[in-house]
């Protein structure tokens, strides 16, 4: 479309198109104006300035000019800055008046006269450019003062100078400080705004004006808030919200304006989308925040989900949240329903994965058709075998429902006629993030579903078209007992990073994927709990007394049937009485069989004359045919070297000697511990846990293969009879009992 405004009547009209529709753009905006707010410049008292805050907004700005930006500073803060100086200069000259016409050293109380904020803005002007100006000094950064007026962009000659002025100072990688010159500047006249022109009232609508007039890609607006609520902050309802559309007006209801400055949340909003009219993008943000204050603007043009974002392209489906909201509230009604109705739920999903089979394969062929790689290829790929084993488990998962939500762990009579029962609840909501498997998909809803949880489905993009056949199977499954809305596939551009940021709605985020996706969710995980683990490096100990068949069988599968497993073989550790022996020789020539490449350990490597590769780390998940090869002297030394190199995942001992087998099983702390079985075996499915969401290595709540059991906490239940702390007081009538009932008995209370 083409953006034509008219300003004093001169037709203006945008060379670089219209505002940016969706956040991640904003990493492309070159041209940026950050507005800093007075409750952003300065201190909670009003008198001088945050130099901390302000000293760390000076250091983003310098570093994105640096980047080749083209950063403009809209700023308060001249009023504060005077008004602090001319206090202390009343302050000064009182008490040399008050000690010339008293004689006495001792001063009386003195009362400050009401500063007039011209004359503060004034006082003040020349020390805040001279604070930006050693700030910026630090970042070899130069800086160039700009003081405007409303009357400066209704006369065409001064628009057109001020203009030129900006435009010559970024060519020459200078960055403008501008302030409205409050020294002269008269007060705002109401509905002063002109036809299709907004009035320069505050530094709000400057920022804007400027932003459009200078053709900016982004305006950001830092005040004293997260951004812009829907109520106003503080209230009980208040929700910040995330993206804002110019049709959303409405639904705004605005609160008191900041503790300084002209502008209110309100005067924001209309500055912002008359700026977004224009065809420049705005975020509102809070920049006073002392743990976001160092990166809030950084994060912006990142296109992280800070601050609210100023959209004229509103999306057809709804927002995460409003996903989000619709999941919990849904959620409790499948926690609610009878197990059998669950139950249902889950065989029902099972058997439209046979019978919409072509329907999922067409879906699947138009992703397997973009793959790029073979490896994507065949974690992609479905087939009608592949669904029918799926709609097996599914079946097995349905079964386990009957006896998962609301079962009870322990019953205790605590009291007469007072008793305790402990019950299994679902988690919430949980956020499950897969890679390009889709098959994840049904998986993962029918334990959610089993466990009466909510769940949000983020899958990879390589997989959208099976995964959105899928979740519309999902769903048409839980409309069997009117719960479709239980369990959401986030389609829209949601970053991960911003996802893991949503603490107040998602109570277990669970990803499925390599191990740099589990490690980047982990990072960026803000207050929410991640079941997972970034590393399966496993081991296989060979003992002294182990038997050659089973070694053989036992670390072909380990590293040989799925290389890039999280529970295949990494690392064999050998005893080193098996070294030049037969056994040693055919493992070795099963590995080369199998063009396993094997990386030598540093003991392993000085048994040998002429050696392969050493091992960069003894502590490397190589997900391929590779594997590291060390030595050891005992059954100790290889549990403590899987101690300090493991990661906790599978570890396995192939041995005939029971004691030795035992004493590894205990004193191993991870979480699957093998004798004479492949690592392979850490599996929901081969645990007959019917499926899992993926394998803990963490030492709380879940561990291992995570299957139904993993998704469930617990509560308490008291059942009384008018019954009171008092009533079990020294002088109270009624003594403790704390008598396990069994978990069976009907409780007639």
């Amino acid at each position: 479309w083409k953006d034509v405004r008219c300003y004093s009547g001169v037709p203006y009209r945008r060379g670089h198109g219209g505002s940016f529709a969706h956040r991640r753009e904003l990493r492309q905006a070159k041209r940026i104006v950050v507005k800093l707010g007075s409750a952003v410049v300065t201190r909670g008292d009003e008198c001088g300035l945050a130099l901390g805050r302000l000293a760390s907004i000076v250091e983003q700005v310098a570093m994105l000019q640096n980047q080749g930006r083209e950063m403009m500073i809209v700023t308060s803060g001249a009023v504060a800055f005077g008004k602090q100086r001319l206090r202390h200069e009343i302050l000064l000259s009182q008490s040399v008046r008050q000690a010339l016409h008293s004689g006495q050293s001792q001063l009386k109380d003195m009362s400050l006269p009401v500063l007039e904020a011209r004359a503060c803005a004034a006082a003040g002007q020349s020390g805040l450019m001279a604070l930006y100006e050693a700030m910026f000094t630090q970042y070899s950064t130069c800086t160039a003062q700009v003081l405007v007026t409303n009357l400066d962009f209704h006369d065409d000659q001064k628009r057109q100078n001020l203009n030129s002025t900006l435009q010559e100072l970024l060519r020459m990688n200078i960055v403008p400080i501008i302030n409205t010159n409050d020294a002269v500047v008269p007060p705002p006249e109401p509905n002063s705004d002109l036809q299709g022109v907004i009035s320069i009232k505050d530094n709000d609508s400057l920022a804007a004006r400027l932003a459009v007039e200078m053709r900016a890609d982004l305006l950001i607006a830092l005040s004293d808030v997260e951004g812009l609520y829907n109520s106003p902050p503080g209230t009980d309802d208040a929700k910040l919200i995330d993206i804002f559309y110019p049709g959303d007006q409405q639904s705004i209801t605005y609160g008191t304006k900041s503790r300084v400055g002209l502008g209110g949340m309100e005067a924001k909003v209309k500055a912002a989308l008359w700026a977004l009219q224009g065809g420049t993008s705005v975020v509102i943000a809070n920049g006073t925040h002392p743990k976001v204050t160092g990166h809030v603007i950084t994060d912006i043009v990142e296109g992280k989900k800070v601050g609210t974002f100023f959209s004229e392209i509103k999306p057809a489906g709804p927002s995460v949240e409003e996903q989000t909201e619709l999941a919990r509230n849904c959620g409790r009604s499948l926690a609610s329903l009878h197990p059998d109705q669950r139950s249902e739920i889950i065989c029902r999903l099972a058997d439209l994965l046979t019978e919409r089979k072509e329907e999922i394969l067409a879906a699947n062929k138009m992703d397997m058709d973009l793959a790029v790689s073979a490896a994507m290829l065949k974690r992609l790929s479905l087939s009608p075998s592949k669904l029918g084993s799926l709609a097996i488990g599914l079946r097995q998962i349905a079964v386990a429902a009957q006896d998962s939500v609301g079962r009870v762990l322990r019953r205790t009579r605590v009291a007469p006629s007072l008793e305790l029962e402990q019950i299994t609840v679902p988690i919430g909501i949980l956020l499950v993030i897969f890679e390009a498997r889709p098959d994840c998909l049904p998986q993962v809803s029918a334990l959610a579903i089993a466990s009466g949880n909510a769940l949000l489905l983020k899958g990879g993009k390589e997989a959208a078209n099976t995964n959105r056949v899928l979740h519309q199977l999902t769903q048409e499954a839980l409309s069997t007992h009117g719960v479709r809305e239980a369990v959401q596939l986030v389609s829209t551009r949601e970053e991960v990073e911003d996802l893991c940021r949503l603490d107040k709605l998602i109570d277990l985020i669970i990803p499925r994927g390599s191990s740099q996706l589990v490690r980047d969710i982990q990072r960026a995980a803000k207050g929410i709990p991640v079941l997972g683990h970034s590393e399966g490096i496993c081991h296989v100990y060979v003992d002294a007394e182990a038997c050659v068949d089973k070694v053989i069988k036992i670390v072909r599968d380990s590293k040989c049937d799925y290389p890039a497993a999280c529970n295949a073989m990494e690392t064999l550790l050998i005893h080193r009485d098996v070294l030049r022996t037969p056994l040693f020789d055919q493992i070795i020539d099963m590995l080369r069989t199998e063009r396993v490449k094997i990386h030598a350990g540093p003991r392993f490597v000085s048994y040998l004359t002429f050696s392969p590769s050493e091992a960069k780390s003894l502590r490397t998940e190589y997900g391929d045919l590779e594997c590291c090869l060390e030595v050891v002297d005992s059954m100790q030394e290889a549990v403590d070297h899987i101690h300090k190199y493991g990661s906790s995942h599978t570890d396995v001992i192939v041995t005939e000697n029971e004691d030795t087998a035992e004493q590894f099983l205990q004193q191993l702390d991870s979480a699957c511990v093998f004798w004479n079985a492949s690592s392979r075996f850490a599996d929901g499915y081969r645990f007959g846990l019917g499926a899992e969401v993926g394998i803990s290595t963490a030492r709380i709540h879940a561990r291992g293969p995570v299957g139904l059991e993993g998704l469930l906490t617990t509560k308490w239940v008291l059942r009384g009879d008018g019954h009171t702390a008092a009533d079990f007081s020294e002088n109270g009538t009624m003594k403790y009992l704390h008598e396990n009932l069994p978990v069976s008995q009907n409780l007639n209370i």
